[in-house]
């Protein structure tokens, strides 16, 4: 079986007095890292953006809002088109604001991704292997 889920999908980037502009997300899921997913954001072949998101978190923001922190992610309507909205924050400007991005993905996507890692490891299943982690620090010290 395959440990390894990619798929690019065209989401909305909004930011800070800016309208939407298409951008690419690349989504990865990698059973290596079972609690993961890494969103790369490319426009032009330039990386914008690279955050690696709570797999859970990402499948809950499906149906409700969840995240406090740097990464908030909600469901969002407008008529018949079904989003994800997700805001991410980043370092704080000399105002004290932070830099703001917001996400807008079309949500069946984001479930097909999600279908298809859970078919890696259902949740529930995913295992941190402490041992080994450990026995690498450790011989690397």
């Amino acid at each position: 079986m395959n440990s390894f889920v990619h798929k690019t999908v065209v989401v909305q980037l909004q930011t800070d007095g800016t309208g939407r502009c298409p951008v690419l997300a690349h989504l990865s899921y990698d059973a290596e890292d079972p609690f993961a997913v890494t969103a790369v954001f490319a426009h032009d072949g330039r990386v914008l953006a690279r955050w690696r998101l709570d797999r859970q978190m990402l499948s809950e923001g499906l149906t409700r809002p969840v995240g406090v922190g740097d990464v908030r992610i909600a469901p969002h309507a407008t008529g018949m088109w079904r989003e994800l909205r997700l805001e991410f924050l980043g370092d704080f400007r000399v105002d004290g604001s932070r830099h703001r991005a917001v996400v807008f993905a079309w949500a069946p996507a984001v479930a097909a991704f999600l279908r298809e890692a859970h078919q890696v490891v259902a949740p529930g299943q995913e295992e941190i292997r402490v041992d080994e982690m450990l026995a690498e620090i450790l011989s690397s010290s």
